[in-house]
């Protein structure tokens, strides 16, 4: 059925996104530094990620170190956190709730505007976990990363540029709103209700009776 198909084409595009927040959330490419400016050293790039920080040397050798204090963290980073793995967990719901509701699976097959709301709760479910959580959280932590790169004030080897992981958080978000939309617009099927058989037309008078 075609419709079972796009369903299914939208819960892959959120299971990927899901994927990829999670690739995202532990990458620790979400700032590099910037080497924009006169004075520039390419011995090292710094990368700082939302867990660790890490630095490459031009031979090839990275070393990274996990964050010793929650606390201490800026207020961005804690934000961060807080919002992919929120995201993280309500794709993860949005996987269980849209798998009963899929027409390819035999949930709720008995009852199908019971399985068509629950479908549209995982599409939501999706939704939800993207817009107010992994597009939050990535648009913020950009957002902060512009703002620093133009301040006048910032010392020009301070300075840091977008990640790979911002790159692969804001890839993921598109995938897991396209998924759940596919979701929500896709159950809207026919109307359920009773069906009635067409009208009978009118006989003539002594039609009925042999």
């Amino acid at each position: 059925m075609a419709n079972a198909g796009l369903q299914l084409l939208g819960y892959t595009l959120a299971f990927l996104g899901l994927l990829g927040l999670v690739a995202s959330t532990a990458m620790a490419e979400w700032k590099m530094s910037s080497y924009a400016g006169d004075n520039i050293i390419t011995a090292q790039a710094m990368y700082e990620g939302l867990w660790r920080s890490c630095v490459y040397q031009s031979t090839g050798q990275m070393q990274c170190k996990v964050y010793d204090s929650l606390l201490q963290l800026p207020g961005e980073v804690q934000a961060a956190r807080g919002f992919m793995i929120t995201s993280i967990f309500l794709c993860g719901i949005g996987l269980l709730v849209a798998a009963v509701g899929m027409k390819c699976t035999t949930c709720l097959s008995d009852e199908k505007e019971q399985k068509n709301k629950v479908a549209v709760a995982g599409g939501v479910l999706f939704i939800i976990a993207d817009m107010v959580c992994a597009l939050v959280a990535t648009s913020w932590y950009g957002e902060n990363i512009r703002k620093k790169f133009f301040d006048p004030f910032t010392p020009t080897n301070s300075r840091y540029e977008f990640g790979k992981a911002l790159y692969v958080g804001w890839g993921a978000s598109a995938l897991t709103l396209i998924g759940g939309i596919m979701l929500c617009c896709n159950c809207a099927g026919k109307p359920a209700g009773k069906s009635y058989p067409p009208p009978r037309a009118a006989g003539r008078p002594g039609t009925d009776h042999v």
